[in-house]
């Protein structure tokens, strides 16, 4: 199993969306290691759910429940997207400036490559973040 952070703009895609939703397609990648990053997604993979623009913390767990595919919105094959469902919102939201402020994170591909809309969570820092958003750290 591999660990992802998927960002969204909370105003255009939320948690709450898709926590109503139940699940979703997760389109709209277009940079070139995001879509490469969408491309190696397993079936039963996890991510977080991070929303961007003002608010810049993680809200929730989702679950990829396809392979990738082509986008079927688009004739471009390169363009891939994945569906997700949602699994748990966190008990408690951890923030940018929390994550940046915390020596454990300094390889954190969310730090290193803010711009990136799809990043890869290694393990030790899946697991740390799990441990922080349900208060247990």
């Amino acid at each position: 199993m591999r660990y992802w952070l998927l960002k969204t703009e909370p105003e255009d895609y939320s948690y709450s969306d898709l926590e109503r939703d139940g699940s979703t397609v997760w389109d709209g990648v277009n940079n070139a290691l995001a879509l490469k990053h969408l491309r190696t997604m397993f079936l039963g993979d996890l991510a977080l759910i991070y929303h961007t623009a003002k608010e810049r913390q993680v809200m929730g767990i989702a679950e990829i429940v396809s392979q990738p595919y082509a986008d079927p919105a688009l004739s471009d094959r390169k363009r891939v997207v994945v569906d997700v469902r949602a699994v748990r919102r966190v008990n408690q939201p951890i923030t940018l400036t929390q994550i940046k402020q915390d020596s454990k994170f300094t390889n954190f591909d969310l730090l290193r490559l803010p711009r990136l809309s799809v990043v890869p969570v290694s393990e030790f820092d899946w697991q740390y973040l799990i441990d922080l958003t349900s208060g247990t750290k």
